[in-house]
């Protein structure tokens, strides 16, 4: 005998009710099942470039007390509260600030979603069951973002890795330390250690990219549903020709806080920086990802650049005058030393303009780059070489 027209609705009805049910049980809203549901969601991923490092800072000041002239922001008026600007992560050292990248994309969603973590790896970001690793108490970026898709509509994803792979923080310390210990150049050596990694590390970052598909497609996004923009690595350090302070006596260690030969800071700028740039852009292209160009985002703005000055009682800090980007403080006079060479807050603020600018940009490979003697709002694109 058949079933009635009236008994099959009844039955699809207590199954569609049963299946609500369990996806309430689970935490999980009905309406976060599927794609294009919940608020609008731009997310950043990825390392310390992006998650807001050194956004404690406006510029770089020799005053080691009160407020640092002004530059730090984590100056409470009687002491030092760096969950001001980092949030809750300035307890784990993930450092994600109130300036970083994502915030600049305010008008193209409803929620701002920044998972990266200063520190991570690649390995941070794959997900557990292919290989990824938790981080400084994190789940892997990957599974994070597993739940960002399946309760909002993530229409953009933005990625910086593949520098600590390559051991961004070992090259800066080996330089520094030629510099100012054995007067001996770095260059020569560590780029002879990045071509030994690099391979890797960019089938890596492209594995990573590959993680994010995945999740994505899991969530049943269709690849046509959102975009992936990588992104390079800024220099924060200007050519030697560039430095205000004379390659010889301690001004670029004492004054500066940029202690690196010109050879030095020539081949970061000139090759090393592009080197990776270049490498990265390759990854994109084969993943179907816009690529961002960064390696100009900083020029006449880095640490020790003759056309910035220091922060002073006399000199107060401005995006148009002061450094985006923060100096080596060996010593930890005044914050941690994993802030060095990070874009400061308002390098950040331009990295920011930077994604609002490739937002608006649903194709194509791009530099972005600053205007001499303006803020964030100077910034623009031009096609990436």
């Amino acid at each position: 005998m058949r079933s009635s027209p009236y008994r099959a609705v009844r039955g699809l009805l207590a199954l569609s009710l049963a299946a609500a049910a369990a996806l309430t049980a689970a935490g999980v809203s009905p309406a976060a099942a599927s794609p294009g549901s919940g608020p609008t969601a731009v997310v950043t991923m990825g390392d310390s470039y992006i998650s807001g490092e050194a956004g404690r800072w406006q510029g770089n000041s020799l005053t080691t007390s009160g407020s640092r002239s002004g530059t730090d922001r984590a100056w409470t008026g009687s002491g030092y509260d760096p969950s001001r600007v980092y949030g809750p992560t300035a307890a784990n050292g993930c450092h994600r600030s109130d300036s970083s990248e994502v915030n600049g994309a305010a008008s193209a969603a409803q929620a701002l979603i920044n998972i990266a973590c200063s520190g991570a790896t690649t390995q941070n970001v794959f997900r557990a069951a292919n290989g990824g690793r938790s981080y400084k108490g994190e789940a892997p970026q990957a599974d994070q973002l597993a739940g960002i898709a399946a309760s909002h509509d993530v229409k953009l994803i933005v990625l910086s890795l593949g520098g600590n792979d390559l051991g961004f923080a070992d090259i800066i310390r080996a330089c520094a330390t030629d510099y100012i210990v054995w007067y001996s150049y770095c260059h020569d050596d560590q780029q002879t250690a990045v071509d030994g990694k690099i391979n890797t590390v960019m089938a890596n970052v492209g594995k990573s990219v590959d993680e994010i598909r995945a999740v994505m497609s899991g969530a049943g996004y269709a690849s046509t549903d959102y975009r992936i923009v990588l992104q390079s690595y800024p220099s924060p350090i200007p050519r030697g020709a560039e430095n205000r302070y004379a390659e010889s006596g301690w001004s670029r260690t004492s004054t500066g806080g940029c202690p690196f030969w010109n050879k030095d800071s020539d081949w970061a700028r000139d090759s090393l920086v592009p080197q990776i740039a270049s490498r990265l852009k390759g990854v994109a292209a084969t993943r179907g990802a816009q690529f961002m160009d960064l390696r100009d985002m900083l020029q006449g703005r880095e640490v020790c650049a003759r056309t910035s000055k220091l922060v002073s009682s006399t000199v107060p800090a401005a995006a148009t005058t002061s450094e985006w980007a923060r100096w080596i403080d060996s010593n930890e006079t005044q914050g941690p030393v994993q802030e060095s060479v990070h874009p400061n807050h308002y390098g950040q603020l331009a990295l920011g303009r930077c994604l609002a600018l490739i937002h608006a940009r649903p194709s194509g490979d791009y530099s972005c780059r600053n205007t001499a003697g303006a803020g964030a709002s100077g910034m623009y694109l031009t096609p990436a070489p």
